[in-house]
């Protein structure tokens, strides 16, 4: 309704004024001249710029849920009188909220020089801005955009999950909560994953500072993923990847939360230690400072991104020592990076891109340079440039090279080049300017001119083996676990591949199986592997699977496996699967939430597995002296064994086992003092089990001396001497004792004053060494 309707420009644009009154029914009480401030806008000191016009909404006279704030007053509060109002009650009307801004124009006309001047643009436009979520809360009726049908089933699903009202303004924690869960669903949807760096960690601060907000809503348990379900439910139809992707988003949304929840207490708690509120009454006063070392703490140990920190930071009045934090975050990053230097991580080459510090032939330049590493590993060719680095290495950029940079997982190349009278020995790919560089050290006296260079073909061989297999792995593992997985980064080397895609816990044994099936199945149908170049639309179009934070150009490269797999990627492959011979998973195993990782192999590394397995199952026989179709039987005989004797040590440990208690009720005194004495032969496999006998024998004692002899089974004969705590600190001790016990008969032996033992050459002499010992026992306790 255009008597709803009110607009502002610059109070020098009579142009602007006069548009508005000739083409709307504006009029001009209803037009307010606004200062610089208002109504120029500019995006940096100098650049473009121009004056701007504003349209706003009365929501007074529109929005069902608007209320003045409490104690206004003047002539902007006047609804029934007043339908015009003077420029200086519009103002103090906007800033308090009842005149919304929904639209902004941008006249583009000027260029501010340095010195301040104005100069017209030579061609000047228009820049339009839409609130959009402004515009359908005022056509809706309401106040601002969390009112809105597109938040309020949001707010409504935090309503019946938190189990309290959402009462407006006042609560701004069920507002995050929505506008948060909306954040989280989109960017999983796009394939973003927490992480603690880039995206990955933006989601995650998005995730923990929701948490939070539920937390201060009295929630103890995981809060957004309902909320976020409904994101999915409302906004599924029109954005069809939420749906594509839901158990993933829940999923991880669950385990995001569940894994900051178990910290956030503890966080919170040296929270209040270390910025304690300071008044009840929401006073901004400023209370004092964080330490950068605290606000650290916070973050590395209990998870707090440093924007939440200092949200909780502002709302007790309390500052943070930013430029300390940042200071211990840098010390942190130092220790990593020296410790990837240590492990010989840190990337030697990073300063190829200046173009200047190469030397070009004189027929060439940097730019001629062309990759034909897809149809050959070795070809005669011209060195184009070249870059001397540091310890005799060099850069080389040649005018056809067959060597591949790393990109899409798969690792750079290795080689030699060969010229006339120098070899450069190629252990790394760089990419400069988008062309590889082949790096390495240099033997011999450069001179441009011929060159042979090659990538030793065996390599090559098994990194497409390798490279194919993930682009199958990756089809088995959306056929078997379902449309959400995708991928999540990979590695293709000449020795393994690893893929890390999206899934929630680990990947059940029958699954692997079945995925580790369907990608033979289709190595073995033998399919042919094509390769088509197209644009990025027609290949999205066709289905190609895209990874996400990848970057593609207009024209895309297409690798299919017909029938099965389709992916953008500029890496190298098999021309047809049966060259992959064999694909084995090693292993699958969790990396991130919400991410798993399987390592395989393929053709000849797939072969070396299963032999090394066959010759541990050889060796197996061999110990276990059982034909190899027997062992499974005889090893798991053994495992019966050990849990038979496990279960007979463990009834000892316990003390409430029949035998012990029959060995304490039976116990011999030795004084007038308490203490008593405990003799036994006993059963034990080796003298780990024995001391633990002794062990528990000892703790049961609470006063006395236990003396244990056994033969193992290995034919050793060992007598055992324990001491309890209370006589070995009389001087009563166990070294002593076993030495004169054991020499009853004929044995040695040592230890600690509360447990020592002796061997025993005479096995017949055990039994006369335990009952000679109360003797021996006797004359210590006296003395002592």
């Amino acid at each position: 309704d255009p008597k709803l309707v009110r607009v502002s420009v610059h109070y020098k644009d009579d142009e602007a004024r006069k548009l508005w009154k000739d083409l709307t029914p504006l009029t001009d009480e209803r037009i307010y001249g606004l200062s610089d401030k208002d109504n120029f806008w500019q995006m940096a000191d100098t650049g473009p710029c121009g004056p701007c016009s504003e349209i706003f909404v009365d929501l007074a006279h529109l929005a069902k849920d608007w209320t003045f704030p409490e104690g206004a007053t003047g002539e902007w509060t006047d609804t029934k009188k007043r339908r015009e109002f003077s420029t200086e009650a519009f103002v103090e009307g906007a800033e308090a909220g009842r005149f919304l801004e929904i639209w902004n124009l941008v006249f583009m006309q000027y260029d501010r020089h340095p010195d301040g001047t104005l100069v017209p643009l030579p061609k000047p436009s228009v820049d339009t801005g839409m609130g959009l979520e402004r515009t359908a809360a005022a056509l809706q009726g309401v106040t601002n955009n969390y009112h809105t049908d597109l938040f309020k089933p949001l707010i409504d699903e935090a309503e019946r999950v938190i189990g309290k009202r959402y009462w407006g303004q006042e609560n701004p924690s069920f507002r995050v909560l929505a506008d948060h869960a909306r954040s989280v669903a989109f960017l999983m949807a796009d394939g973003v994953n927490p992480s603690n760096d880039g995206r990955g960690y933006v989601l995650r601060r998005i995730l923990r500072r929701a948490v939070r907000h539920a937390w201060l809503l009295g929630r103890r348990t995981p809060t957004l993923g309902a909320i976020v379900e409904t994101v999915i439910d409302t906004m599924g139809d029109i954005y069809p990847e939420l749906r594509e992707r839901t158990q993933h988003i829940l999923k991880t949304c669950h385990v995001e939360e569940e894994a900051f929840l178990s910290t956030i207490e503890g966080g919170l708690a040296r929270f209040d230690q270390i910025a304690p509120p300071h008044t009840a009454d929401g006073s901004r006063e400023l209370h004092g400072t964080i330490s950068g070392e605290d606000a650290f703490r916070l973050y590395d140990t209990f998870g707090f991104p440093i924007d939440l920190t200092e949200l909780m930071a502002r709302e007790r009045g309390y500052v943070i020592d930013i430029a300390g934090f940042e200071a211990a975050l840098d010390q942190q990053r130092r220790r990593s990076q020296e410790e990837r230097k240590a492990k010989k991580l840190g990337v030697e080459v990073d300063t190829l891109g200046d173009l200047s510090q190469w030397e070009s032939a004189t027929d060439s330049s940097t730019k001629d340079v062309s990759f034909v590493g897809y149809d050959t590993v070795e070809i005669e060719t011209q060195v184009a440039a070249i870059r001397r680095l540091d310890k005799g290495r060099v850069a080389v950029l040649l005018r056809e090279t067959p060597f591949y940079a790393e990109s899409g997982g798969q690792i750079s190349d290795r080689g030699e080049i060969l010229g006339g009278g120098w070899r450069v020995e190629v252990d790394d790919v760089r990419k400069v300017d988008g062309r590889p560089a082949a790096v390495g050290a240099l033997a011999g006296t450069f001179t441009f001119g011929r060159v042979t260079a090659r990538v030793p073909s065996h390599q090559r061989k098994d990194t497409e083996r390798n490279h194919t297999a993930t682009h199958l792995l990756h089809a088995a593992l959306r056929q078997v676990l379902g449309e959400a997985v995708h991928q999540a980064g990979s590695l293709v080397a000449p020795d393994r591949l690893r893929f890390d895609f999206t899934h929630h816990g680990p990947v059940k044994p029958e699954r692997l199986d079945e995925i580790e099936q369907i990608v033979n199945h289709h190595i073995w149908r033998a399919k042919p592997v094509t390769f088509r170049e197209m644009s990025f639309a027609e290949a999205r179009a066709a289905g190609a699977m895209a990874l996400f934070g990848e970057k593609y150009g207009d024209v895309v490269r297409v690798v299919t496996v017909p029938g099965f797999s389709m992916e953008l990627c500029g890496g190298t492959h098999v021309k047809n699967t049966a060259e992959i011979g064999l694909f084995r998973i090693i292993h699958e195993t969790g990396v991130a939430s919400g991410v798993r990782r399987i390592e395989a192999v393929t053709g000849p590394g797939a072969f070396q597995l299963m032999r090394d397995h066959e010759r541990v199952l050889d060796r197996l026989g061999e110990v276990l002296k059982t034909p190899e179709e027997g062992v499974e039987r005889r090893v798991l005989a053994l495992i019966e064994e050990r849990r038979t004797l496990e279960k007979r040590l463990d009834e000892a440990l316990r003390g409430g086992g029949d035998q012990m208690k029959q060995w304490l009720s039976e116990a011999e005194q030795l004084g007038g003092n308490g203490a008593r004495f405990v003799g036994r032969k006993v059963m034990a496999g080796d003298l780990k089990e024995l001391q633990a006998i002794g062990d528990a024998l000892r703790e049961q004692l609470r006063s006395g001396v236990g003396v244990l002899g056994t033969t193992f089974p290995d034919g050793k004969t060992t007598l055992l001497v324990v001491v309890t705590d209370d006589l070995k600190d009389r001087g009563v001790r166990a070294d002593a004792l076993v030495r004169e016990i054991a020499a009853v008969a004929g044995g040695k032996g040592g230890g600690k004053p509360h447990m020592a033992q002796a061997g025993i050459p005479d096995a017949a002499k055990l039994d006369a060494a335990i009952r000679g010992a109360p003797a021996i026992i006797r004359p210590w306790l006296e003395a002592s």
